[in-house]
């Protein structure tokens, strides 16, 4: 039995209160930061987040506040779940309130706005060389770990004891942590499958049929590995859980922000209703400019993230999307091999 950790787990959507679950239910002291102070009343005194995760019970030892020096007083280990938009302010508010043996994970999904910089950079910049840092993701639905359901989901960091910490708190009877060592390859996985969940969500909402919805993953996968090869993450990390097994859920779960995103924009819904509708942050809108930015940065084409791009801004509908892309010329599917860069083309 390990020695029970505090956790402060800062940001109070539906996966930072199903992580801080958990980490609960481990048996570690864990307390949950938000700023919605009816919110986080709720949490702390009924056990629930009517807001996120209605109608599920949380832990009776789970504490919550509005209070981010109460939360991270005596922390050994900070876990940020924020939206990726409010990442970087989030690491200056914690900057000066972390206890100096705490390390900081993150189970936030996309690239620091405007910059394109992956969370990892943005992190070490702002906390400095000394603090272990590490990304948590991969396939993963809040309401599913929060239930208690099978979650399997992977540390990456540059030290492998804290990648091990973070798992250690995170592992238990329903939910396996894995561990490894390739924060950008995860981050772009997990950054990614986002903006191919759209596509696919599209494709079903338009009613194009399961053989295409696979279609569509399957070169999205091999544009996922095409820039992650040119940035230097490892093929495998994208053959794993943060990328393989994040953009297989992420394209076929209704529970999904960004395919439901797809679906209504397939139904002809538009971008603003649609996200009004969901409630929620919709990472893919931000994460499909930073993608083609990192994809032109190094001269790759990526047609289905390209046509998220457009389709997210309000170029290209669906339909045309779809046909620009059934317009492309015949070639072979993996000319250079399965992970080598290819100096052009795509799906």
């Amino acid at each position: 039995m390990q020695t029970p950790l505090s956790v402060a787990v800062l940001g109070a959507g539906s996966w930072g209160t199903a992580l801080a679950a958990l980490v609960a239910r481990h048996g570690h002291r864990a307390v949950l930061w938000g700023r919605d102070a009816a919110g986080i009343e709720a949490i702390d005194q009924r056990h629930e987040n009517p807001r996120y995760l209605p109608g599920v019970a949380l832990p009776d030892t789970l504490r919550a506040t509005t209070d981010l020096a109460a939360a991270m007083r005596d922390a050994d280990l900070v876990l940020v779940v924020v939206p990726s938009h409010a990442f970087t302010d989030t690491l200056h508010a914690l900057a000066p309130l972390r206890p100096a043996h705490a390390g900081v994970a993150w189970a936030t999904k996309g690239f620091e706005p405007g910059s394109g910089r992956f969370l990892h950079e943005v992190a070490a910049e702002t906390l400095g060389p000394s603090v272990p840092l590490a990304v948590v993701t991969g396939p993963s639905f809040a309401k599913e770990v929060a239930q208690g359901l099978p979650t399997a989901l992977t540390v990456q960091s540059d030290d492998p004891a804290f990648a091990g910490q973070v798992a250690s708190v995170l592992h238990g009877p329903n939910f396996r942590a894995y561990t490894g060592d390739d924060m950008r390859g995860a981050e772009l996985g997990g950054a990614m499958k986002n903006v191919l969940a759209v596509a696919t969500g599209a494709a079903d909402g338009m009613g194009l049929g399961l053989n295409a919805r696979t279609g569509l993953i399957t070169r999205g996968l091999n544009e996922m590995l095409r820039l992650n090869a040119a940035i230097g993450g490892r093929p495998e990390t994208l053959m794993g859980l943060a990328g393989l097994g994040d953009l297989v859920l992420t394209c076929t779960g209704d529970l999904s922000r960004n395919r439901r995103l797809g679906l209504a924009l397939g139904r002809g819904q538009s971008l603003q209703d649609a996200v009004r509708e969901i409630g929620q942050v919709v990472e893919s809108v931000q994460t499909a400019d930073e993608v083609m930015r990192l994809a032109d940065r190094h001269g790759l084409e990526l047609p289905i993230a390209e046509a998220v791009r457009d389709v997210l801004h309000g170029d290209l509908t669906p339909a045309d999307a779809l046909s620009r892309l059934l317009a492309r010329e015949r070639k072979a599917e993996y000319a250079d091999g399965l992970f080598r860069q290819e100096p052009e083309g795509g799906a």
